[in-house]
């Protein structure tokens, strides 16, 4: 028989049942926590907190914070200050709670009025884009979760990786001072990578191209993976190459009938030179000439 101890079980309070907070409820919920409350104000949220949360009841924030060990705070980045104020202000949060928020711009230092009437505090952040559905929970098990606590307090950093682990994510430890730029990298990477690939679906579907998903979704994965493989060595293409008379036509059928995209093409493509130049792909005399035909 298996004699290591489990963890106390908690009881959790969600403010609020949005797409990140009703995953993480669910998924704590499935590892044998229990979610006493959950807030909800928009019907999409009641909706997901009927899917993901079944049978927990719907109250005001702070009845939430009051029934809770664990208060899962994961609400917008800029209510997140208010709310947790307010929470300290009614008297909702107490001594021996753990405090988490779910935002990846900010840290713990947000929850200091928690720290202050003896709570636990912690920046739990997954990395991984949520629907609000079932689904996201196995998504959890190839995720990693960005984990902030106070400098130099050990149980808040050992009790954050257990509940990371608990959820059967990935725990990684980030310090408070890196977590604006931890998260612009993510954001910078993630979400300007959709409007990325919309905008190549965009042309070929302009362009009269069928399927434009189908076509470019094994090109994309492969780029991806290779990416993070091999780095700045699976730089392909026109520019890496030093094609400028390739380059020019993207140029100017883009400006003729995409110029909505034309900006972006050209500051990712000189992004993408210096990154060939640097990783020794493109010689500078090469390099140069590129630079030259993109400011044309």
């Amino acid at each position: 028989m298996d004699a290591t101890p489990r963890p106390a079980r908690l009881a959790v309070g969600v403010i609020s049942a949005g797409r990140v907070g009703s995953v993480l409820g669910a998924a704590l919920a499935r590892t044998g926590h229990v979610v006493v409350g959950t807030s909800a104000v928009s019907q999409a949220s009641r909706n997901r907190a009927e899917e993901l949360l079944p049978g927990v009841p719907i109250e005001d924030p702070t009845e939430v914070a009051k029934r809770a060990d664990l208060v899962l705070l994961a609400v917008p980045d800029d209510e997140l200050a208010g709310l947790v104020k307010g929470l300290v202000a009614t008297e909702s949060l107490r001594a021996g709670q753990i405090v988490v928020h779910t935002s990846g711009a900010q840290g713990v230092q947000v929850l200091e009025p928690a720290a202050q009437v003896g709570a636990l505090t912690l920046a739990l952040h997954p990395v991984m884009t949520f629907t609000g559905r079932s689904e996201d929970l196995q998504r959890m098990s190839a995720a990693c979760v960005g984990v902030t606590a106070a400098d130099g307090d050990e149980v808040a950093w050992s009790v954050g990786e257990a509940l990371v682990v608990e959820m059967d994510a990935e725990p990684v430890r980030v310090p408070e001072a890196v977590r604006p730029l931890y998260h612009a990298a993510l954001a910078h990477g993630a979400n300007h990578l959709i409007t990325l690939v919309r905008d190549a679906a965009d042309l070929l579907t302009n362009a009269g191209v069928a399927n434009a998903e189908r076509l470019l979704g094994p090109l994309l994965s492969a780029a991806l993976d290779n990416a993070l493989r091999h780095g700045d060595r699976a730089l392909t293409g026109p520019v890496a190459r030093g094609d400028t008379g390739t380059l020019r036509k993207h140029l100017e059928v883009l400006a003729e009938q995409a110029p909505e995209t034309l900006p972006s093409y050209r500051v990712l493509a000189r992004r993408t030179v210096e990154r060939a130049e640097h990783s020794g792909l493109l010689k500078p005399d090469a390099a140069n000439d590129v630079r030259t035909t993109l400011e044309d």
